[in-house]
């Protein structure tokens, strides 16, 4: 109980030393601060300096015994020569003064005197007087007073110790313990010894430290009872342990303090209570408590003061709070079950009644009893007010208590179904469990294809894809008459999940050929008919290009993710306008849907637009962007329990791993991820495929890495996709055979592509294609495919394959001689590389420029070449706009790091913060001869 009071303990060491002058100390602090703990420190100290020592401690029984702290006093003086004396006489006023003849007597005989007294607040009035007398007096005694002062009488009770405190020359006031005192403490209670039982043991995590203390509030005895609680219970003194601190009420605590709120007058425990239990977002008022309570608001009122005289609470802006929560915890522990619903129940009518903010109201809401009118239909009123606000995990908890109210099937359907989208936010197998249940229960045809398409794509998440389309398959047969436009919307989403799979894409083409937009005009399923009739023409291929992208944009008329109508098949109408030439149009929709979501906490919805922009950025050649949207996927599947094995995002991370040269990483990434054997069926994995051969092939397993890409041309053309516009499969292929030196081969597949992009149209898919065939093409032929690929390529928004194609157009350049035209197209392909983040890509260009007699500028000290990869990713979303907080969730680092990188970003690019800062990183580098 001394930790933290070494220098109130050598104050008073100074004070009660013998040749001290005679003073009187008082030592204030609420209940547990350790006032009685250092008044006895000090006592044992005069004692063995060889004082007298004489103590008292007063009770609240003994505010009503007349004389009762000089009695105990006087007992203790050491027996005369001639006898002890006496003792004191009856009652009366002469006891005051014998007491002071007999105490000054043994004073002057001491060489210090010591008078201890422990609870003052609680002295008799005849004490009191006589107390008074010894302080005036002092002057002529050896004697030191050390008091001890806590709460006690309640302001409406005669205080006779008012008139005793200016009388004491110093004060010390005990404040609450600080970090460092608490971790000392912590160390000497939990970590004393090793596991062996021998040396010292681990330091205290600090956040468990601050745990500690926030839980108890720095108050020694509340501190020292919840450690040995926690020692007993062989708690480790870590930060993983250190969140579950506010729910550990030591045994006993209650009782302890109920003990204690029993002695502080009439309505105090009962006011206790009601503000343990009626926990909010505020301190609940005094109107609240008095109505919950059913107690008088005066008596409330004078309960909130004695208690905040006790120190057990603090008043503050919106009311008064207990001063520790473990005080708050340990009384709402006492109250019965029964008693805490009541409350809680009384308080949710008050709120209602006041207009109160469901934020308010749901706490009690939930905690009231089952089965009251109008419980459940607040119970919905607020978690509709708490989606609409993004507070999701607010509204799970309502609409789970919710599910304990006796509804109507119908309405326990709904209910599942709002909860179930609700918890795709948090953990998607939670959620589909519950959206199980809900479609089980649904009797409207609308309600259950909704309830089946969340189901689906919940299953689709976790990568259970027969289970989602089993279930999308039962709902339209099980709908198909009774709401003919809710079986399409369940067959489209079907179709659609159906062609994803390699075994069952076939049998899913002849009904995907019949399809007629006319069908579904002006129904639900109208805008995600469109969306699957993009992908149709993606299948198709040559001549479709200009159907894909208006069935793109009358499918994305309500956006990415339709209120209502969320569905992986809008996935379609972003890669048919990336593919069909238009990415720009696929970054906007997907843009605006993710600004649209931003806030409302729906974590799988951020997961999926993230992974769908990261795909943008692919074919925008955003090699920095594709990253940083590939890991907030990533982080964001996990943090709702999606393991993204076949997930886009991981190949899109290990694409844009691959062409910054950081080659290990991306193979470690594939291996973490359980990508490096056998691939699943879904089409996720045919990019996969492609993706794991392009980084064999860089790695130089050339033979290896052509398997896998022949593989992913196998898969694609299985489902009757393999057009270059989906997967440039061929071209890849051709560059591998071109590299084992089968140059007739490399030349038919990259023909072939050529071909087929030619009757596709999109120029980016043509100029790629035509990059490749003039790569594996020998002699001019090759280098007139490749100016052609260049000027293809040049106006389009695809800069890494601009950037690509200007490289390997110079290196053919100056293979020719074409020296002067190959400087320029190797200075304008590092510049283009280096802006997309394209290491590998500018690296190459620069070896060609050193083989052509220019050398690159040393690395810069200074300027956006100076950025290490980190530095540039934080900028770069800094850039555009996002704050320090969203660019640490979005590449999964911590908002300190974030700090770091910007700070040295700034210092390098020579800003002093965020303004000029998309300038700055756009700045090209320069090349020297």
């Amino acid at each position: 109980m001394l930790t933290g009071r070494q220098q109130e303990l050598a104050v008073l060491a100074e004070l009660t030393r013998p040749d001290a002058p005679a003073t009187a100390v008082v030592v204030h602090g609420g209940r547990g601060t350790g006032k009685s703990a250092l008044l006895g420190a000090a006592l044992r100290r005069a004692v063995g300096e060889g004082g007298l020592v004489l103590s008292a401690m007063a009770e609240p029984a003994d505010a009503h015994t007349r004389s009762g702290l000089v009695r105990q006093l006087v007992e203790q003086l050491p027996s005369p020569r001639a006898g002890r004396p006496g003792g004191l006489g009856g009652p009366g006023p002469a006891v005051g003064e014998e007491a002071h003849r007999l105490i000054a007597a043994a004073a002057r005989r001491a060489p210090r005197t010591v008078i201890g007294i422990d609870d003052l607040q609680w002295t008799d009035a005849a004490s009191a007087a006589w107390l008074e007398t010894l302080l005036r007096r002092l002057d002529d005694l050896p004697v030191t007073v050390v008091a001890t002062h806590g709460p006690g009488r309640l302001p409406s009770d005669e205080d006779p110790v008012g008139t005793l405190l200016p009388l004491f020359h110093r004060r010390i006031r005990l404040t609450p313990l600080t970090d460092a005192d608490v971790a000392r403490l912590v160390h000497t209670v939990l970590g004393a010894g090793a596991e062996d039982g021998t040396g010292p043991g681990p330091e205290p995590a600090p956040e468990f430290v601050t745990a500690c203390r926030t839980a108890t509030g720095g108050n020694p005895a509340l501190l020292h009872t919840l450690l040995r609680s926690l020692r007993s219970a062989a708690v480790v003194p870590d930060a993983a342990t250190a969140a579950a601190l506010d729910r550990h009420v030591p045994a006993g605590t209650g009782r302890t303090v109920h003990a204690a709120l029993r002695t502080m007058g009439p309505g105090v425990l009962a006011t206790a209570e009601a503000a343990a239990v009626l926990v909010g977002p505020h301190p609940p008022a005094a109107e609240l408590l008095a109505f919950a309570s059913g107690i008088e608001q005066q008596v409330v009122e004078d309960g909130l003061h004695a208690l905040t005289l006790a120190g057990t609470m603090v008043p503050g802006e919106h009311g008064s709070t207990f001063s520790a929560p473990l005080l708050a915890a340990a009384v709402a522990a006492e109250v019965l079950p029964s008693r805490r619903q009541a409350l809680h129940s009384r308080a949710a009518r008050f709120l209602i009644d006041q207009g109160a903010a469901w934020a308010e109201v749901v706490p009690h809401l939930i905690g009231s009893p089952i089965g009251q009118d109008g419980t459940a239909e607040a119970l919905l009123n607020a978690a509709d007010d708490a989606l609409e606000h993004g507070e999701n995990a607010t509204a799970v908890a309502c609409l789970r208590r919710a599910l304990r109210e006796p509804l109507r099937e119908q309405l326990r359907a709904q209910v599942l179904a709002s909860l179930g989208e609700a918890e795709l936010a948090r953990c998607v197998p939670t959620a589909v469990h519950t959206l199980r249940r809900s479609l089980d229960l649904a009797t409207v045809p609308g309600e259950q294809a909704a309830a089946a398409r969340s189901l689906a794509g919940a299953l689709f998440t976790l990568d259970r894809y027969p289970e989602g389309l089993d279930v999308l398959r039962r709902a339209a047969q099980r709908i198909r008459h009774t709401g003919p436009a809710h079986a399409l919307r369940l067959e489209i989403d079907l179709l659609y999940g159906q062609l994803g799979r390699i075994h069952t894409a076939a049998a899913a083409l002849p009904r995907l050929r019949e399809l007629d937009p006319a069908a579904a005009q002006g129904s639900p399923a109208e805008r995600s008919l469109a969306a699957l009739l993009s992908l149709r023409c993606l299948i198709d291929g040559g001549g479709c290009r200009e159907d894909a992208l208006a069935h793109a944009r009358d499918a994305l008329a309500g956006g990415v993710c339709p209120e209502g109508d969320e569905s992986y098949v809008y996935t379609a109408p972003v890669l048919a306008f990336s593919a069909a030439g238009r990415p720009d149009l696929a970054l906007a929709h997907v843009n605006a849907s993710l600004e649209g979501s931003r806030g409302q906490a729906a974590a799988l919805r951020q997961a999926y637009l993230t992974t769908l922009r990261a795909g943008v950025n692919y074919r925008l050649g955003d090699v920095r962007g594709c990253e940083a949207d590939a890991r907030a996927a990533i982080a964001a599947l996990r943090g709702v329990g999606a393991g993204p094995t076949t997930s886009h995002s991981v190949a899109m991370l290990t694409d844009a791993l691959t062409k910054q040269g950081r080659l290990a990483e991306a193979e470690d990434l594939l291996a973490e991820h359980g990508l490096t054997g056998t691939l699943g069926q879904h089409w996720a994995n045919d990019f996969t495929a492609l993706v794991r051969g392009r980084l064999k092939v860089a790695r130089g397993r050339v033979e290896e890495g052509l398997e896998d890409l022949l593989r992913a041309g196998e898969r694609a053309t299985t489902r009757l996709m393999s057009g270059p516009a989906v997967l440039p499969w061929r071209s890849e292929a051709a560059l591998a055979r071109a590299a084992l030196g089968d140059t007739r081969q490399a030349v038919e597949l990259a023909a072939e592509e050529a071909e087929l992009a030619r009757a596709w149209g999109a120029p980016e898919i043509t100029g790629n294609a035509l990059r490749v065939l003039g790569l594996v093409t020998p002699g001019p032929d090759g280098l007139v495919l490749l100016r052609e690929a260049v000027a293809l390529l040049e106006p389009t928004a695809a800069r890494l394959a601009h950037a690509q194609a200007l490289a390997d157009c110079g290196a053919r350049l100056r293979q020719a001689g074409h020296l002067d035209d190959a400087r320029a197209h190797l200075r304008s392909a590092v510049v283009s590389a280096r802006r997309c983040g394209a290491t590998a890509v500018a690296d190459a260009a620069e070896c060609e420029l050193r083989a052509a007699g220019y050398r690159p500028d040393a690395p810069a000290e200074e300027g956006a070449q100076a950025l290490t990869p980190s530095e540039r990713r934080v900028a770069a979303l800094a850039a555009e706009g996002l704050t320090n907080k969203e660019i640490a969730a979005r590449l999964y680092v911590g908002l300190r790091t974030v700090e770091v990188h910007l700070t040295k970003a700034y210092g390098k690019l020579g800003i002093q913060g965020r303004p000029g800062l998309a300038d700055a990183l756009a700045a090209p580098g320069s090349v020297r001869r």
